[in-house]
Parts: structure tokens; C-alpha cells; sequence
């Protein structure tokens, strides 16, 4: 499989190339692009439309704001593409599910294996108990730029498709009671943590807390290849690590 890194100077980029080049499966980093390339290395461009050479796959751990780019390219070469990226706004969200009208396009705010099944618990946990009070605490490392994460969200919207009343609260304050509607999002930032998500249910006489902690980032290169291998040959289609999960579920 030929993979293009989008965001290859990237922390998750660099480190995407690293498990590639150890991977004893076939898989090739066919190109790197970053707008940071000083041409020092002939092996990153300073963007997409600079390569035109065979590929299989883009796997894009770049910036929300490249989005236009990334999907008129993937569109024009008839790319999969794993958009791997947080923070999107309306408009690029809508550019994305456009462009997966036309090829196969893998959008998940987190890659985690681990994370898709944080979900799937918390989904289960929020239809077990409807009145419980739903809190979830992110942190992340000081330099992350979105608040509250991408993967936050993710949960919050994951939850609401069993609870469709869910109001999102992000860093409540003010001096008002708790709605029974609210989901509480809360964004703590320090030193260099990589991602923690924490789920919290309580109805008054009994709570469940569930945690995913991640300790490096490789498993969200990990995450990015295991979904490469799902999305290529797929149909055109919006699919992300529900769809995969789903896969890998079948008998």
C-alpha cells in the first residue's frame, strides 16, 4: 500500500513514518507533504499538487484549515483518504461529506481502537441509565490548540444518538442548577499528556466511570493504518471507526 502523509514534519506524521518503515506488512510512504518542507528533503513536498506519482491512500494528520486542499486532491486523483484532523467547522465537515460522494473517505477525530470502544461502552451505559447525570473530562498536553477536543465531541455526539434530548455544556460556570439534559465537557490542558478521556454516569445512588488513557501516540498511527487496510477498495462512502468496528465484529 502507497501512502501519502499529509502533515509528515507533524509529531503524528514523523511517528506514522516511523511504524510504516518497521511494518513487516507492504506498506510505503510514497510521499510526504508538509508546507514546512524546506526542500532539504526530497522525500516531503510543500504540497499535494506537487505529486503526482502512484499512490493508494492519503492519510492526513495535517491541520483542519487544509481541508479544501486535501479533498480537491483526494477527489481529482480518485484517493481514499483518512482525514485524522480535529477542530473542522461547518464548512470544511461539509467538504468533506461532499468529497465522500464521490470516493471513500475515513473521518474520525480519534484513531484508537480503544477510544471506538470507550464509545461503544458509554453509549451503553447512557441507554442502561437514562436519568444519569453524563460528565466528560479531557486533557491533553499544553500545546493542543482545540477546546474541548475533537474526541470529546466525538463521545458527547456518539452518547447523544441514545440520549437525542443531550444538551453539550462545555466548562459550565455561572449560577444555575444542572440541567438533566446537559452533558458536561470539560477540557483540562498540562505538560505533555497525550489524551485522556473520562466518562462519568450518576443517577444519585450509584455512579460508573469509564477511562481511556492513552500513552503514546503511535497507537493513533497504529489506528491510522488498520483503518488504511479497511478503507482501501471500499466504495465511495463517509465511513469512520464505527464502520470499522462494525467490520471487525462479523462472524
Amino acid at each position: 500500500m502507497n501512502i501519502i502523509i499529509n502533515g509528515a514534519l507533524g509529531k503524528m506524521g514523523v511517528e506514522l513514518k516511523k511504524i510504516v518503515e518497521k511494518s513487516e506488512k507492504d506498506y510505503s510512504v510514497c510521499i510526504g507533504v508538509d508546507p514546512r518542507a524546506d526542500g532539504s528533503d526530497s522525500t516531503i513536498v510543500k504540497n499535494l499538487k506537487d505529486y503526482n506519482g502512484d499512490a493508494d491512500i492519503i492519510i492526513d494528520f495535517s491541520h483542519h484549515s487544509a481541508t479544501k486542499e486535501l479533498m480537491d486532491y483526494a477527489v481529482s486523483r480518485n484517493l481514499a483518504v483518512i482525514v485524522s484532523t480535529t477542530g473542522h467547522d461547518e464548512a470544511e465537515l461539509a467538504l468533506i461529506k461532499s468529497a465522500s460522494e464521490k470516493i471513500p473517505v475515513f473521518h474520525s477525530a480519534n484513531m484508537s481502537l480503544g477510544v471506538a470502544m470507550l464509545s461503544d461502552f458509554a453509549c451503553c451505559a447512557a441507554t442502561l441509565m437514562p436519568d444519569a447525570d453524563i460528565e466528560i473530562i479531557e486533557t491533553h498536553h499544553n500545546q493542543k490548540l482545540d477546546a474541548p477536543s475533537g474526541t470529546a465531541l466525538m463521545l458527547a455526539n456518539d452518547i447523544k444518538c441514545v440520549k437525542d434530548d443531550a444538551e453539550f455544556v462545555c466548562g459550565r460556570n455561572g449560577q444555575q442548577k444542572r440541567d438533566k439534559k446537559e452533558i458536561g465537557i470539560h477540557a483540562v490542558r498540562r505538560g505533555d499528556v497525550v489524551g485522556i478521556h473520562e466518562i462519568i454516569f450518576s443517577n444519585g445512588t450509584e455512579t460508573i466511570t469509564i477511562k481511556h488513557e492513552a500513552h503514546s501516540r503511535s497507537l493513533f498511527a497504529d489506528g491510522a493504518l488498520i483503518a488504511a487496510d479497511f478503507l482501501v477498495g471500499k466504495k465511495p462512502g463517509l465511513y469512520n471507526m464505527n464502520s470499522l468496528v462494525s467490520e471487525i465484529r462479523k462472524p
